[in-house]
């Protein structure tokens, strides 16, 4: 039997990790993270919860990496420190794991591959990569062939007819396969809701290239530093035009650095200059690139829109913010855009330009033309919440797949072929971990709904002193609160007055038991805020004795 298992990535944006299982031996296809929600205080990266591949940790022979992007590899390093076994990957997405591997501190064994070079992995697998264009360098999908059929996993690919480094989807690969037959085909679904032709990147080429042959003063373009084919070109038409470029923030001027390194952006060292020195040169001879683009706080664009760091933004200068908001970062960006406009800039973005920006993901019309190619016997939708997966489906049962041919599949789930036919056979436990900025703290759901909490009520600190023998109550409660607003913080003297007459109504036998003392304490303190406030912060109780 082979059995397909989504750890994450079906019902989410992110979280990118399947276990493909047979005959005892299992594989990884990817091991991605996803970033909080602004409701999440705390927590910087989201993994997996990898408990079934722990759990069976002999059977695992190796993880396969689809491409260079956190969504699909930034969990590495965490399933490495637990489970050590190959890692298999294009040149460029293994630099990208060896990097955020390095920055953990974490050994791997990474094997690098070429597309269209079969090779196996345990007995059971026979696997070939396939290219495809993503928004990232070196980007491919994976045929899997196994004893019970053979899988095709797309990664996240789009089809561009024309793209920056020349290298187009593989659909021919795709197509021969399908004519050998396909028992699955597993394929990103992310833009199933888009009916026009995902765009080329050539389309963004163009738009640049008018945009700067308008501006008179600086440039600045805020893009995903990952998007090494944007940053191809961009660099390309500064050279052209005369302009050095200055990078800014630190992914960026890493992503670029080890670009050059690899070979897959060929530019002179003069064309560079660090950002330092920006506002001494001529305004119409300085690009600057930097990160961003999503309002991120701590990013490079929010710098220059708040006055910080050593460029100044002038009445003139073109700001170019080259991507959409992720959905849930509308509102951050809106602000961005405002406080740039407000400095003087002229900006450019999606919704004025629509051209600044194209998608990396294929639409329902190419999604469809992957299907007729493949002619598969089962379908699963993959890499999308859960509407994306919905509507992918759809789009395979109007190419013509038969109801139990389409398997609507979400994280947890177990996916059985047996003799050519697949169904639905059970569920592993499936979640989410919470970690901090390093990594290192795990961060369960009890603490971040006490953070949540923390954040819409406040907190309030309550000392009481009791005199040992005679359990009298000598001073307090004394209250101070933190996080709460200006017309709580006159209330507290009140609060604390209704909260001493509840606690003088205990008995003295009571007083003198520590633990029911902090209870009282806290629930006095408690139910009087709430009889002013309506709220009840977060009471921290401590007793002393005299």
């Amino acid at each position: 039997m082979l059995h397909v298992i989504p750890l994450g990535g079906l019902g989410e944006i992110g979280l990118n990790s399947m276990v493909i299982a047979c005959r005892g031996e299992m594989l990884l296809i990817d091991a991605g993270l996803m970033f909080p929600s602004s409701g999440m205080p705390g927590v910087d990266i989201i993994i997996p919860d990898f408990g079934h591949l722990k759990q069976n940790a002999a059977q695992l022979q190796g993880v396969l990496l689809t491409h260079g992007h956190e969504d699909h590899l930034g969990a590495l390093p965490y399933l490495l420190n637990e489970i050590p076994v190959p890692v298999y990957g294009t040149r460029f997405t293994l630099a990208m794991a060896r990097h955020r591997l390095e920055e953990l501190g974490i050994e791997a064994d990474l094997r690098e591959i070429e597309p269209r070079e079969p090779f196996s992995v345990g007995t059971a697998f026979r696997v070939e990569a396939s290219r495809v264009t993503h928004t990232v360098p070196d980007a491919v999908g994976y045929i899997l062939r196994t004893p019970e059929g053979t899988l095709i996993h797309t990664g996240d690919f789009k089809l561009d007819p024309d793209p920056i480094d020349g290298l187009r989807t593989d659909l021919e690969r795709w197509g021969e396969a399908g004519e050998e037959g396909v028992l699955c085909l597993l394929s990103d679904s992310t833009n199933s809701e888009v009916k026009e032709e995902t765009g080329s990147e050539r389309v963004v080429e163009q738009t640049f290239e008018r945009l700067f042959q308008g501006a008179t003063g600086r440039i600045v373009v805020a893009q995903f530093s990952s998007n090494l084919h944007r940053v191809r070109h961009l660099l390309a038409l500064a050279e052209r035009l005369g302009r050095k470029v200055a990078l800014q923030g630190r992914s960026m001027i890493r992503n670029v650095e080890m670009a050059r390194q690899l070979g897959y952006l060929d530019v002179p060292d003069s064309l560079f200059v660090h950002v330092d020195t920006v506002p001494a040169l001529p305004a119409q001879r300085v690009l600057v690139l930097t990160t961003g683009a999503q309002g991120e706080p701590r990013a490079g664009l929010s710098q220059l829109a708040s006055g910080e760091g050593p460029v100044r933004l002038n009445p003139g200068d073109l700001v170019v913010l080259s991507s959409r908001p992720i959905p849930g970062n509308e509102r951050s960006v809106g602000a961005l855009i405002d406080a740039l406009l407000w400095r003087g800039a002229r900006v450019a973005y999606a919704q004025v330009e629509p051209g600044i920006h194209v998608s990396g993901h294929a639409s329902q019309p190419q999604q469809r033309r992957v299907l007729d190619l493949v002619k598969p016997a089962h379908f699963i939708p993959v890499h999308g919440e859960g509407r994306h997966l919905h509507r992918h489906l759809l789009t395979a049962r109007e190419a013509g797949l038969e109801p139990a041919q389409c398997l609507l599949a979400q994280d947890g789930d177990v996916v059985t072929f047996e003799e050519g036919r697949g169904r639905f056979t059970g569920s592993v436990p499936v979640g989410r971990v919470l970690k901090d900025r390093f990594g290192s703290g795990l961060l369960t759901p009890d603490t971040l709904q006490e953070r949540v909490r923390l954040s819409e009520t406040g907190m309030v600190a309550a000392v009481v002193v009791l005199q040992r023998d005679s359990q009298k109550v000598v001073a307090g409660p004394q209250l101070s609160g933190q996080g709460l607003s200006v017309d709580e913080q006159v209330l507290l003297p009140r609060v604390a007055r209704d909260a001493l007459a509840h606690f003088e109504e205990l008995s003295p036998t009571l007083r003198g038991d520590d633990a029911l003392v902090r209870e009282e304490l806290t629930r006095a303190v408690r139910r009087a805020f709430k009889a002013h406030t309506s709220k009840r912060p977060l009471v921290v109780p401590l007793v002393v004795r005299v």
